[in-house]
């Protein structure tokens, strides 16, 4: 049987391994002044505009725009690249928060080191969530997949990324109560910005989603 550290490596292991799969070098492509590679100009300017469904339109931009040669015009590889990205950023965020519990010391706040524990499960429950989320959408525009199948495929998807977007919330909720100090605006200092990964990538299938085109 796994534990959780080994399974949380694993899961880091497949995203890294999808962000390589999603990254091919195109030909056409531009770079920043410091020679760094971005894509194809269409497919940057395609990005920038759908980053502005979402409610953190710069980081959309910023954390996908990198991705541009593999997204190019596509909705869908856009919101499953999306959907990577935040499934990184919140299994990160998980592991930081599993070495924090250990280092806790439980005689001197047991109420914040309650909060660290309850923190981790959720995000450790959102990580979950969005690797569903992510291999449905592998699995939408395979073969003989629309309408009906493509409108399930997509409410699954929906339903897990809202459900891990409300455990992240539930992690920082869970400080409401904790005295105030450096654990605790760390923690939710980071956390609010994960969740500005994941809230994107909402917006994005929902937005995919609209579109109907599977």
């Amino acid at each position: 049987m796994r534990t959780k550290g080994a399974q949380l490596f694993l899961s880091l292991f497949l995203v890294v391994a999808t962000f390589f799969h999603l990254h091919p070098i195109g030909a056409a492509a531009t770079t920043d002044g410091d020679g760094q590679r971005y894509g194809d100009i269409k497919a940057i300017d395609y990005i920038r505009t759908s980053c502005n469904v979402t409610l953190y339109p710069d980081v959309c931009f910023s954390s996908l725009s990198r991705y541009a040669n593999a997204v190019q015009q596509n909705p869908a590889q856009l919101a499953r690249v999306a959907i990577a990205v935040s499934l990184s950023k919140v299994h990160n965020m998980a592991s930081y928060i599993n070495n924090l519990t250990r280092e806790a010391d439980y005689s001197a706040n047991s109420r914040a080191t309650s909060a660290l524990h309850d923190c981790f499960s959720n995000l450790d429950d959102a990580v979950d969530e969005i690797r569903g989320s992510l291999k449905q959408m592998r699995q939408i525009g395979a073969a003989g997949a629309g309408g009906e199948s493509f409108r399930f495929q997509m409410s699954n998807v929906q339903t897990w990324m809202s459900a891990a977007l409300t455990d992240e919330e539930t992690c920082t909720d869970g400080f409401e109560d904790v005295q105030d100090g450096h654990v605790k605006t760390d923690v939710c200092d980071r956390v609010t910005r994960v969740k500005k990964f994941t809230s994107n990538a909402l917006a994005l299938v929902n937005s995919y989603a609209d579109q109907g085109i599977p």
